[in-house]
């Protein structure tokens, strides 16, 4: 077992796999996998859905190979469901999370047997869910950044002329986007003529590919706010024409000296957020401004239903699930000394 710690944040990781382990894998465990895979690429599921559950099936299968005599899935009791669940937990030192998502695979392909494939398993019944699972807790501490911590990163990185890494940095904080996602914003998308709402916003031309069910994701508009990312873009521009970088994308990859025309990897913003996290001596992760950018725009008053609207969700659930303002400092927006406050809300050319 090993210590991953890719995003800024301790994750338990496992090489529970491997190709020799998987040649000596049940074949009807891997005909059933194959079976199963096709049928949800038949649906419309998404790549990184289907290569998901293929790597959570190839974990299930390993370990049905060393722990329970590479028994056939469909002839598997609910005690060995039980057995690798409390493996996962006590000898991998998997996390409730991790444990609840392998074990959803693995139910949704009881779930593909029984509605699918009822006609060579009559009779079979979906039992993996009848295991109860470990309660959700917390396994990472929640890291909540305020605006001079994150303003005094952004100095350092400009004082040391990291124009990329302060641009990459100010885009997350103005935009909310997902690791993956952040890449993937191009040069153009930053032309005047896509600002919008007095040039408070920037509006992607095209809408972009985010997290979402389907083979595509979820097509959204992105919206960044464009007074306080403006700075660091034109810095990043100046170095960028230095440097000879002609690349349609705004971070590019660099592969030794050479620049590519392809988004950079992810793997690079993990390594960044090491050097964050060491900067600030705090833990730093992509996801953690995700959480900034939604309380920023709270705390702005913005309507729910405009921050919504901005950052993309279905729901207005997800607001509260990201806004990490103190209750007590949103009671004092509202509450005074002569009761009820009359709050105004912002204005986005005021952010």
């Amino acid at each position: 077992m090993s210590v991953r710690k890719g995003d800024g944040r301790s994750t338990v990781y496992n090489d529970i796999t491997s190709p020799e382990k998987m040649e000596q894998v049940n074949p009807e465990n891997l005909e059933l996998e194959a079976d199963y895979l096709e049928y949800l690429s038949s649906i419309g599921r998404a790549k990184s859905t289907i290569y998901q559950y293929e790597h959570n099936l190839h974990i299930f299968w390993c370990w049905n190979l060393d722990f329970n005599k590479n028994k056939f899935f469909v002839d598997m009791k609910k005690r060995e469901f039980s057995k690798f669940q409390s493996h996962a937990i006590n000898e991998w030192g998997w996390s409730p999370k991790r444990v609840r998502t392998v074990k959803a695979t693995i139910s949704s392909l009881s779930n593909f047997i029984e509605n699918i494939l009822d006609d060579e398993y009559e009779g079979y019944k979906p039992i993996v869910l009848k295991i109860e699972s470990p309660a959700d807790t917390a396994v990472r501490t929640k890291t909540v950044f305020k605006m001079d911590e994150l303003q005094s990163l952004l100095d350092y990185l400009v004082e040391n002329e990291e124009y990329m890494k302060a641009c990459i940095l100010s885009l997350a904080m103005n935009n909310g986007r997902r690791k993956a996602e952040i890449p993937r914003f191009k040069v153009s998308y930053f032309d005047d003529k896509n600002l919008i709402c007095e040039g408070a916003l920037y509006k992607t031309p095209e809408k972009m590919v985010t997290k979402g069910r389907g083979v595509q994701g979820k097509l959204l508009d992105v919206y960044t706010l464009a007074k306080p990312f403006k700075p660091y873009f034109d810095l990043w521009m100046e170095e960028r024409k230095r440097l000879r970088i002609r690349s349609e994308w705004l971070f590019p990859r660099r592969e030794g000296s050479k620049w590519m025309d392809k988004p950079m990897k992810t793997e690079t913003l993990d390594s960044w957020a090491q050097t964050f996290s060491a900067l600030m001596k705090k833990p730093f992760y992509w996801h953690s401004l995700r959480h900034f950018f939604t309380t920023r725009l709270a705390e702005a008053n913005l309507p729910d239903s405009v921050i919504q609207d901005i950052i993309g969700w279905s729901s207005g659930d997800m607001i509260k699930l990201y806004n990490d303002m103190d209750k007590d400092k949103a009671f004092d927006k509202y509450f005074g000394a002569n009761g009820i406050k009359d709050v105004r809300q912002s204005e986005l050319t005021e952010l």
